[in-house]
């Protein structure tokens, strides 16, 4: 009975791949990770109906690689990820489906719209369903290497830039669409432990950062473009210097920041909106919109944040950010034990 049920389940997924594979000339990516769902969905139906073990992707796996020798892509290990993926993403594809055929328009569906390595990361890492699609959505949105997503995962980037507690009055300062735009690109805490250190002076924190511009441009998001620091403008005569100026291309406008290495204080509201008035009045184009502002502190307490910059006229976020401690020789000796406590250790 299993023989039987089998060889003809074996048959019709040869028929999928020869199918898919004559297709991915059109469309590599996706007929892939269409393949991938398909192969997976295949084995936990057939697993669900005819009570087929674990043991069964070991046969699988063997008798695809025979039929298909110059594949990769059937080992155990990438058969049972196929399944997994299409547990995972079982009820999102189905819902899609729906709304297709309900509304008969195609709707372009994301999960099958990023490489398969970049799948196993997420379903590794990540176990919320909507923190996994949001990851997808991003991936497709950023075009981020592998490597850069698993930086994101292992950073929390979800966390810190889906967070209902941001602090901004992008929702009173600026128009719709651009506000929606801003709140998403702001991020509740900015990871900055790729310098490591205590102590900083504002300007040893903004030549640190402008040194690291690659990674700091990364942890701004999509679309920055460095364009000065200690930026200087003029006003009444009087010199003024801006800590760092930015220009966003995906949201067309200036960003700029300002970095303090205490607590946020609520005169530092009043001073980031006098320097984003000059940079509209004297710096932005017609087809520039309104210049934004964000302040980064090293603690920020929302309540104070929140009343300094809601009755602002100026567009301002307020976030937090954190460095990676510095290995001391004080830190080293309480994590790594003496020679003498080591001697000590009875094995």
């Amino acid at each position: 009975m299993l023989e039987k049920s089998y060889i003809k389940f074996l048959d019709d997924l040869k028929i999928q791949i020869k199918q898919s594979r004559i297709k991915a000339h059109l469309s590599v990516n996706r007929e892939l990770i269409l393949l991938y769902y398909k192969i997976g969905l295949a084995i936990l139906e057939k697993q669900k109906e005819e009570g087929w073990g674990s043991k069964i992707i070991e046969k699988i796996s063997l008798d695809l690689r025979k039929a298909f020798p110059e594949m990769k892509g059937l080992s155990i290990t990438n058969l049972s990820s196929m399944k997994r993926f299409a547990d995972t993403y079982l009820s999102e594809i189905k819902k899609l489906e729906f709304l297709h055929q309900a509304g008969g328009e195609i709707i372009e569906n994301p999960i099958f719209n990023i490489p398969w390595r970049h799948h196993v990361e997420i379903m590794e890492q990540v176990s919320n369903i909507n923190e996994r699609i949001w990851y997808i959505k991003e991936t497709i949105r950023n075009g981020w290497s592998r490597n850069v997503l698993m930086h994101q995962i292992k950073s929390d980037l979800y966390q810190r830039q889906t967070s209902i507690e941001k602090t901004h009055n992008f929702d009173l300062t600026l128009p719709n669409p651009q506000s929606d735009l801003v709140v998403d690109l702001l991020k509740d805490e900015y990871n900055f432990e790729f310098l490591r250190g205590s102590n900083f002076k504002e300007r040893e924190l903004e030549d640190h950062l402008i040194n690291n511009i690659t990674k700091f441009l990364l942890e701004l998001g999509k679309g920055f473009a460095f364009i000065g620091k200690q930026y200087h403008i003029e006003v009444g005569g009087q010199d003024f210097y801006i800590d760092l100026l930015f220009y966003n291309i995906e949201l067309s406008c200036f960003v700029v920041i300002e970095l303090k290495t205490g607590e946020f204080k609520p005169e530092y509201a009043g001073k980031l909106g006098f320097y984003l008035s000059v940079i509209d009045e004297k710096i932005r184009k017609k087809h520039d919109q309104n210049t934004i502002g964000i302040i980064l502190c090293t603690k920020n307490n929302k309540e104070i944040s929140k009343h300094s910059v809601r009755f602002m006229t100026k567009p301002i976020g307020v976030s937090e950010y954190k460095i990676a401690e510095k290995i001391t020789d004080k830190k080293i000796k309480e994590i790594v034990p003496s020679a003498d406590e080591i001697e000590g250790i009875k094995i």
